[in-house]
């Protein structure tokens, strides 16, 4: 049988260029994986930030319509504190007065474990809200 002569260009890659490529995949994925698993948290976290924007909006309503329960979880048409933990929310608390309400929300460590805390100051049934936490310093909500 007669050989074949293959020309140069026909037989393959090198074992350097291979290796080069392996390289650059390790090294993309050496920096898409952290990056992934922080995107992960923090969509996780933000099960939190809607749990305590809806309690925040309910305090709002109550204290616009002139309320006088309005830092009383269960009472003038606010929800009830969340105890029972969900897959991203370990609790959701109101406590304070009707003058400073504030909002705690705390997320499982799938979400990070950290706390998003809105403090309310009630001038004459307007409410300004100030958003505080380790979630601020962590980048999973905005202050």
């Amino acid at each position: 049988m007669k050989a074949m002569n293959l020309s140069k260009k026909a037989q393959g890659f090198t074992l350097i260029e291979l290796m080069i490529v392996v390289a650059i995949i390790g090294i993309l994925a050496a920096i898409a994986l952290p990056a992934y698993q922080n995107y992960t948290k923090n969509s996780r976290f933000s099960e939190v930030t809607t749990a305590v924007g809806a309690l925040r909006t309910a305090v709002t309503v109550c204290a616009q319509a002139g309320g006088t329960a309005c830092a009383t979880p269960g009472s003038d048409g606010i929800p009830a504190n969340i105890t029972a933990a969900t897959t991203n929310l370990a609790s959701l608390a109101l406590t304070g007065s009707n003058a400073a309400p504030v909002i705690t929300g705390t997320g499982t460590t799938a979400a990070g474990g950290y706390t998003y805390v809105m403090t309310g100051a009630n001038n004459a049934g307007v409410i300004t809200w100030t958003p505080t936490g380790t979630c601020i310093a962590a980048g999973a909500c905005k202050s």
